[in-house]
């Protein structure tokens, strides 16, 4: 009987190669039964952190299952393949920072030593078809958790820093987690936090990059605000993002993941 509804996907393959469809061969092959997701495919190439974003703010909306994660820019290096249980999920993939906002929680973790669960030969540079997948359909299929490799400690995984912000003096201050692929820039600041600093839907914040001061309409959505216009809002994860409607916010701002941004009434 499977142990897992499903299992989900995540990677920066991208779409031009077989890389995806493989991974899905491997896992139909070993686990038939079981339904896979994809929840993307176009993480930047290597960009862990955004790979780790969007599992993050993907996982909670998906059946419990296991979640196979591969932004891997160190594959075939030491770096250890690793499966992570937290609550009532199972994470898969390098250890590397990718599973950590994700698997915010683990109670058990596991190298991938076993190497009889993987295919044979392993490519030193697919991990994914190879060593992730199969151990990840073996696992959804009912194999116990145990038998992939040797424990570790969860304090031993390696972990992303969280994305950094702070609230005081009337201001809220957060670095940019993510671009999306609209150029909307989502802050590490929370909806919550400007809630406390008696932020108010239909006003304005006055938004700092740098040394450049916007003043910019706190609204619902994009169409909230003319074409080409700015508009601040809280996005779908409870985070603010700032946004042109119709339009590249992150290129008009000049701001990459990692810049800071401050925001007041």
């Amino acid at each position: 009987m499977a142990a897992y509804q499903c299992i989900t996907f995540l990677t920066d393959y991208g779409l031009d190669d077989g890389f995806v469809a493989a991974c899905h061969g491997v896992a139909a092959r070993l686990a038939p039964e079981i339904r896979l997701i994809d929840i993307t495919h176009l993480v930047p190439p290597g960009d862990v952190r955004r790979g780790a974003a969007v599992l993050a703010q993907t996982v909670p909306y998906l059946p419990a299952g296991v979640h196979v994660a591969v932004v891997d820019p160190g594959v075939g290096t030491a770096r250890r393949g690793v499966a992570v249980q937290s609550g009532g999920r199972v994470f898969v993939g390098p250890d590397n920072g990718l599973l950590s906002w994700a698997a915010t929680v683990p109670s058990r973790a596991y190298e991938l030593t076993n190497e009889e669960l993987w295919l044979s030969p392993v490519s030193a540079t697919f991990h994914g078809r190879d060593v992730f997948m199969p151990v990840a359909a073996r696992l959804a299929a009912g194999l116990p958790l145990a038998e992939v490799g040797r424990e570790i400690g969860p304090a031993e995984l390696v972990a992303l820093p969280a994305p950094t912000r702070l609230v005081r003096d009337g201001a809220a201050e957060g670095e940019v987690v993510t671009v999306d692929r609209f150029g909307n820039v989502q802050l590490a600041v929370t909806g919550a936090d400007l809630d406390r600093l008696g932020a108010v839907r239909g006003a304005t914040l006055t938004v700092t990059v740098g040394r450049r001061r916007l003043v910019v309409p706190y609204l619902e959505t994009f169409g909230s605000v003319p074409p080409g216009e700015l508009v601040a809002y809280t996005d779908s994860a409870g985070l603010v993002a700032l946004a042109v409607n119709g339009g590249d916010a992150a290129q008009r701002l000049g701001l990459p993941p990692g810049a800071r941004v401050r925001l007041s009434r």
